[in-house]
Order: structure tokens, then C-alpha cells, then sequence
């Protein structure tokens, strides 16, 4: 048996792509653009804020598009949670994680501000071991330091440590960090990413597949 398991967030353990692409749409509404194209803009959802104004405000220069990232953060966070879900038969593999005694937490990159009443607001907060967000260490991923923290903060031992993850600065990290890497073929990918190149230990195609897999229950 590992000694833990460790999620993504976006596009890995919820799938947030609804909400995230929403407060795009409400921005380039105030600014009289027509909704952004869903499935481009889903594609894009796990590159944060950088990457979804890189696409809805491709017309504007690096500055500009910075000066629109807390105005996209606030409309997000006021809407974090409306169509918001863990992926289909994610909440079966918890449940499964939890009745094994195993302990399973989330490294993202994604800002505490939102991680954490994220979280709460689909009842995970008090369920995870560790919640280590993109703003609570010096280093975020794909440095490995994120996942190095929160295998010590549980007790387990990275080697003995599993993480999950939809981007190639996932595997990179949790490569780093010596544990086992898993791609989910299900995040938000674009149609150019191979998750089969990223060099991750295993791929699955759905979150049930994950009980399959060595070492878990």
C-alpha cells in the first residue's frame, strides 16, 4: 500500500473548467467581447488565469492582459463554486481512500484565496490530509519543493507517495520529487498535448481507473 496519494486540482480532482471559463465570459462581457469558444477556452483551464486571458485577450499586449488578472480573479471568486464538480466517480475513489486509511491531500498551483473555500464549498476541505497551495511555499510546481512539503507534512515518504496530475508540469514535479507520477487523460488537455510523452509512470482515462493501479486500495 502507498503511504499517500496527492491530486491536482484543476482538471484533475474538479473539474472547475465551468466556473473558471464563466468569469472569462463575464470579463470580456464588460469589455463587449462575445463568450470565448468553450472548448478552447477548457483547454486552457489548467494554465489559471495566465492562460485563459492569454486566450479571451489575445488582442491586447502582455501588460494589459496582466492589469486584467485581479479583475478576472475577483469575478471568479465570486462565482467559485456554481458549476463546479469533482469528476465523474472522483468522490467513489475518495471514499474508497478514506475507508483504506490512506491519506490523500492536493498540491496546485492554484492561489489559497481560492483553493481553500473551494474546497469547503464541496465539502473536501476537512477530508484532506494537506492542502498545499501555488502561494503557500517560496517554489511552486513543477519544482518538486510542493510535493516534498506536503509528503512530510502527512508522514509518508516521497518514494512511497503517489501524484496525480493532468499537465506536464505535474509529472515533471512529482518525477522530481521521486514519486509515482500518474496522467489523467481526462484533464484539459489541447489537441496538441500527449499525455503519453510526459513520461508519467501511468496513464488513466477516468478517476475509477486510479483503484486499479499498484498500491492502492
Amino acid at each position: 500500500m502507498l503511504e499517500a496519494i496527492f491530486f491536482d486540482l484543476d482538471g484533475t480532482l474538479l473539474d472547475t473548467a465551468p466556473d473558471m471559463i464563466a468569469a472569462l465570459n463575464t470579463l470580456r462581457a464588460e469589455h463587449e467581447l462575445a463568450p470565448a469558444d468553450y472548448a478552447a477556452a477548457r483547454a486552457q483551464v489548467s494554465n489559471g488565469a495566465a492562460g485563459l486571458l492569454k486566450l479571451g485577450f489575445a488582442h491586447l499586449g502582455d501588460a494589459e492582459r496582466e492589469a486584467l488578472r485581479a479583475p478576472y480573479l475577483d469575478r471568479y471568486a465570486a462565482q467559485l463554486a456554481v458549476g463546479t464538480t469533482p469528476f465523474p466517480g472522483m468522490l467513489e475513489v475518495l471514499n474508497a481512500l478514506d475507508a483504506a486509511g490512506l491519506p490523500w491531500g492536493v498540491v496546485t498551483n492554484k492561489p489559497a484565496f481560492l483553493t481553500e473555500p473551494l474546497l469547503e464549498a464541496l465539502d473536501l476541505a476537512t477530508r484532506c490530509a494537506v492542502t498545499i497551495s501555488g502561494d503557500t511555499l517560496a517554489r511552486r510546481k513543477p519544482h518538486p519543493e510542493p510535493l516534498l512539503h506536503a509528503a512530510r507534512s502527512v508522514g509518508a515518504s516521497s518514494t512511497q507517495t503517489m501524484y496525480v496530475g493532468d499537465a506536464p508540469r505535474d509529472i515533471e514535479a512529482g518525477r522530481a520529487a521521486g514519486m509515482v507520477t500518474v496522467a489523467v487523460t481526462y484533464g484539459y488537455h489541447g489537441p496538441e498535448e500527449n499525455p503519453g510523452h510526459w513520461g508519467a509512470d501511468h496513464m488513466v482515462a477516468s478517476p475509477a481507473e486510479l483503484l486499479h493501479l499498484p498500491g492502492l486500495p
